[in-house]
């Protein structure tokens, strides 16, 4: 199982990033891909995440109105569109997969792929 998580970088105040996470080697059939952040010192969160068995999603409510998560699965790529991105929304993200639907807690994953580095500042 590989997950690959890329697409950081800088950016200002109300801008865009889309992030990529390129997955292979995971049994789609009920699973869940999830998006996490983390800063030093603090706890990694969720952002978001989408179910394979119905393709439905979850998002943090920091994360609700602004950013989306959507699923290539030709591709196997799943996206995390951000919008009016905050300097609050600057950590590191990763991407995450696990075996069960709808799961939405970082213990709940057992595959992590490295993390990209999001830095929101003017």
């Amino acid at each position: 199982v590989q997950l690959q998580a890329s697409g950081g970088g800088l950016v200002q105040p109300g801008g865009s990033l889309r992030l990529s996470c390129a997955h292979s080697g995971f049994p789609l059939d009920h699973s869940t891909i999830g998006w996490f952040r983390q800063v030093p010192g603090k706890e990694r969160e969720g952002v978001a995440c989408i179910t394979s068995s119905d393709w439905s999603t979850a998002y943090a409510d920091s994360a609700k109105g602004r950013f989306t998560v959507s699923s290539d699965n030709a591709k196997n790529i799943v996206y995390l569109q951000m919008n009016s991105l905050k300097p609050e929304d600057t950590a590191d993200y990763y991407c995450a997969a696990s075996a069960y639907s709808g799961r939405t807690q970082a213990h709940e994953y057992g595959y992590w792929g490295q993390g990209t580095l999001v830095t929101v500042s003017s």
